[in-house]
């Protein structure tokens, strides 16, 4: 009679919902079993983009960026993911309205629907308005001096990138886009899973001043070092 003690259960991942774009294939799944709990996970094109599993990373690129801007009335969000950047902007009474811009239509849909099942309740909130475009398009049509925030997490930072495309988003032409956006004492703030030096010389030109920020996060027992990089613009004199 074998009396080992049985090995732990494997993970199942099922395949809730799928869509297909001029940029690829874009996938939700559900992990179901093993040693965690039940999670959502988004995949682009085969590669993992976030779960809900591990949100720490989200809430803390909006965390750190709300505290660096004095009154972050309008704040624009680039990238929905799963939602859990908008939830920590939207946690700060200052904020009165968050623009977030999602290139992907059917992740919109997949958190309005309840799919994503917590998405019906974060979009409910008044303060929310959800673009359907590419951010630099997004921001390019937007009227100068509008927003007080930026937040870009549309990839893992210029290394990362979800699609090729991505990579203008890193480059001065775009972050001058993004400045003239911005009112006095406004910032962008870029999250990064590794040191940029070439977004942040981009940012250095583009603001005529950048910063870089080491953002030690704590992920399912290990340490990880990501970064904050951030282009201000002067308050008023």
């Amino acid at each position: 009679m074998d009396t080992s003690s049985p090995g732990p259960t494997e993970p199942e991942h099922v395949e809730v919902a799928r869509a297909e774009s001029e940029r690829g294939e874009l996938v939700l799944r559900e992990r179901r079993g093993g040693t965690g709990p039940t999670s959502l996970e988004l995949r682009a094109n085969g590669v993992f983009v976030m779960d809900t599993l591990e949100t720490s990373t989200e809430r803390a690129l909006a965390t750190a960026a709300l505290a660096l801007v004095e009154d972050p009335r309008a704040v624009v969000v680039g990238g929905l993911g799963l939602g859990f950047t908008m939830h920590e902007v939207l946690a700060d009474s200052r904020v009165e309205r968050c623009a977030v811009v999602e290139i992907e239509e059917a992740l919109v849909g997949w958190m309005r629907d309840g799919t994503v099942p917590h998405g019906p309740a974060l979009l409910a909130d008044e303060r929310v308005h959800v673009v359907v475009a590419d951010v630099a398009v997004a921001l390019a049509e937007a009227r100068p001096a509008t927003y007080d925030l930026v937040l870009l997490d549309v990839d893992n930072g210029p290394g990362y990138l979800v699609h090729d495309a991505n990579a203008a988003l890193y480059r001065e032409p775009f972050l001058r886009t993004v400045r003239e956006v911005l009112r006095p004492g406004g910032a962008l703030v870029v999250w990064s899973a590794a040191e940029a030096a070439d977004l942040e010389a981009a940012l250095r030109t583009a603001f005529g001043g950048a910063e870089g920020r080491p953002h030690d996060v704590r992920l399912q027992d290990r340490d990880e070092r990501y970064w904050l990089y951030v282009g201000r613009v002067p308050g008023p004199a």
